[in-house]
């Protein structure tokens, strides 16, 4: 039978327990809060990091080493193992560099630690159909190698007719690498790998080598590799914002339409999307790519273009930078278009500025949203926006996801970029630069023809909102550096 004194030694020993797990958490909050002050970027976001560790260190401390405990200096260390900063002088000997445009254009230049390149030929892309025709009409012509990159890789009819094809490929005797992202291709079933390493193919989770829980491990859940790139033979290259699934062709009747861009460069520009693939897979895998300087490298085409890649490992917010550059230097019209429009304070402080300066500044967003939350935070911001003056277009024809840039009649961007901070500090991202006056055409021809099937939002639409519609959208904004 238990006594009272079996009962009270029960009750101590849990105690010593329960003691002992206060204790390791208040030390680990406490250190979390310490190295938090030692990197922060910006004072709001880590005066609330720190208040959260001290009023309430679990969970906080828990959440913060998966959303905010920030490390990729092995990254960082694997980009400079790759010879980053030699490409220029590469670049230099083989007469590719286009000196003026990348004079005009300082900011972006440095951000990408790689200059425009000239000799390119751009194709621009629009919706799914186009952009897979012509990435399988790549595929079909390798006749050395195959880098493979998307965030979403699905299980489904597209997903399996890429598979089809690059181990069609591969048996042809093309060495043929697929990167995924975990979190994205998360319900990538292992036959689906095991098909293609079947077939000789190299495949590879983005995480594959940080699990969870591993040292840092946590932190990958959050950083994610948003990427979409496809090169071929290091001559032809496809970047932009779509996935690997049947809905990104307008084949899923809950979206409908799904409106999104892709470019296609052959020429110089393809080795510098190449070059990002090598890092993130050397991250990835601990395996280097063989990448043997090229004798020469052809130019097909007239078009200037810079790589730019950029993400966590970057020392400072550098794609914010390079899209800060940009609102600030416009003069006649920016034109942005994002599914996720969630600026952080100097982006919006820069917008702003914009339209005070008789800037037509215009923000294309969805009318109907795919991630609810994030979805509710662009409302809040978009209303701001239209507070200050700036143009709100919500897009009527299918979902737009589409991730497009147009400054003036001077620069265009498109690639995986959404608006807000996940993309500019947080996931590892791509964007192609062009100031040509074919691909600036091409663009805006493109942009006023999305305009046609959009909506313009009006100020008295912001405020007849409900109480507890504008109470969502405030809550969601609360969280945006983190969406």
């Amino acid at each position: 039978m238990i006594g009272i004194d079996d009962i009270l030694r029960a009750v101590i020993a849990d105690l010593h327990l329960v003691a002992a797990l206060t204790a390791a958490i208040y030390l680990l909050a406490f250190v979390c809060a310490v190295r938090e002050i030692m990197i922060s970027r910006t004072s709001q976001g880590s005066i609330a990091w720190i208040l959260a560790l001290t009023l309430l260190p679990f969970p906080t401390a828990l959440l913060y080493l998966v959303v905010g405990w920030k490390a990729f200096d092995d990254y960082a260390t694997d980009r400079i193992r790759n010879g980053r900063a030699a490409r220029p002088l590469r670049a230099k000997d083989l007469a590719l560099i286009d000196r003026e445009t990348s004079d005009k254009w300082p900011v972006q230049v440095k951000v990408s630690e790689v200059p425009f390149l000239s000799g390119n030929d751009v194709e621009l892309l629009v919706d799914g159909k186009a952009t897979f025709n012509s990435i399988f009409a790549g595929i079909e012509q390798a006749r050395d190698y195959l880098l493979v990159q998307f965030y979403i890789v699905r299980d489904d009819r597209l997903g399996q007719e890429l598979a089809e094809r690059l181990i069609e490929r591969a048996r042809a005797g093309v060495k043929v690498y697929l990167l995924y992202d975990d979190v994205g291709s998360t319900g990538m079933p292992r036959r689906y790998r095991a098909q293609l390493r079947e077939a000789g193919i190299q495949v590879a989770g983005f995480n594959q080598r940080h699990k969870f829980m591993r040292i840092y491990g946590p932190t990958r859940i959050n950083y994610r590799n948003h990427r979409k790139i496809v090169v071929v033979d290091g001559e032809h290259a496809w970047v932009g914002g779509h996935n690997v699934g049947v809905e990104y062709l307008g084949e899923d009747p809950r979206f409908g339409r799904w409106r999104d861009t892709h470019v296609r460069v052959s020429g110089p520009a393809a080795l510098g999307c190449a070059l990002l693939f090598r890092e993130d897979w050397q991250w990835a895998t601990g395996e280097v790519l063989p990448a043997a300087p090229p004798e020469s490298v052809a130019t097909p085409g007239d078009q200037s273009v810079l790589v730019m890649g950029s993400g966590p490992a970057d020392k400072l917010e550098e794609c914010a930078i390079a899209f800060t550059d940009i609102i600030g230097r416009a003069r006649e019209r920016l034109w942005i278009v994002s599914p996720y429009f969630v600026p952080d304070t100097d982006i919006r402080t820069a917008l702003f500025a914009a339209q005070l300066r008789g800037v037509d500044v215009r923000v294309m967003l969805p009318n109907e949203p795919d991630h609810k939350l994030v979805w509710l935070a662009s409302i809040a911001h978009a209303d701001a926006m239209m507070e200050h003056g700036v143009a709100v277009y919500r897009y009527q024809d299918g979902f737009l996801h589409q991730k497009v840039v147009l400054m003036d009649d001077q620069i265009a961007t498109v690639g995986s970029v959404n608006f807000d901070n996940r993309s500019f500090a947080i996931n590892f991202e791509i964007t192609l630069w062009f100031t040509d006056k074919q691909a600036i055409d091409g663009v805006e021809a493109m942009l006023l023809e999305d305009f046609r099937r959009c909506r313009q939002v009006d100020i008295e639409e912001v405020r007849r909102r409900s109480l507890p519609m504008r109470f969502l959208t405030q809550a969601a904004r609360l969280l945006s550096p983190l969406l």
